[in-house]
């Protein structure tokens, strides 16, 4: 029986020298800063994640939807009526909720007959919303009338008879909104962006 032996090579590939590691290491050093410097502001000045949480706005958004807010162009423009937003909760603002801006700033809110009744300068005798985001079955409960704020808006979860909304807090403050919902990432089949609401 007899052994082999593989020949050792000649040339020994050279060490890595210390320089050529410290390059190595800087380098990464500087794709990680890069990416941080790219990723962290989007992520905390342009968009952000949620995943719906409750069934106050089925069915236009589910439990469990994962959905990505705008937080830029409440910075240029107001929030606009039938835009979804999410915010931060009047009564605890370490909640966010998510909503439907249904009246705006100076705007009087009359809820009546199952309607919501706008009244503005446009209008002031009232007009009635056409909400077409919602169900057939859905019913908007409670007899209100409520003059808003400069700086308030009235929102409704589009399942109301699900919904913790203005109806029982309040309107809410300009400051609290944290961004408008623009794009849905989960489910996939619903994948892809949130179209304008039109009254």
């Amino acid at each position: 029986m007899t052994e082999e032996f593989e020949p050792q090579s000649s040339q020994e590939p050279k060490p890595q020298t210390r320089h050529e590691a410290l390059a190595f290491i800087w380098e990464t050093i500087k794709i990680v800063i890069i990416s941080l410097a790219i990723v962290i502001p989007i992520r905390y000045f342009l968009v952000q994640p949620f995943f719906v949480k409750g069934a106050s706005m089925e069915p236009t958004f589910e439990d469990t939807d994962y959905i990505l807010i705008d937080e830029i162009t409440y910075r240029f423009r107001d929030p606009a009526r039938g835009e979804v937003v999410v915010f931060r909760f009047p009564q605890d603002q370490t909640q966010f909720f998510i909503k439907r801006i249904i009246g705006m700033p100076g705007e009087t809110v009359e809820i009546k007959n199952d309607q919501v009744i706008i009244h503005n300068k446009e209008k002031p005798g009232g007009f009635s919303l056409n909400e077409s985001y919602l169900d057939k079955g859905q019913h908007t409960m409670g007899g209100m009338r409520i003059k808003l704020n400069l700086n308030e808006y009235f929102v409704l979860g589009d399942n109301r008879l699900r919904s913790s909304d203005s109806r029982r807090w309040g309107p809410l403050n300009r400051s609290l909104i944290t961004g408008r919902v623009f794009f849905r990432a989960w489910p996939i089949d619903e994948f892809g962006w949130i179209p304008a609401t039109e009254y």
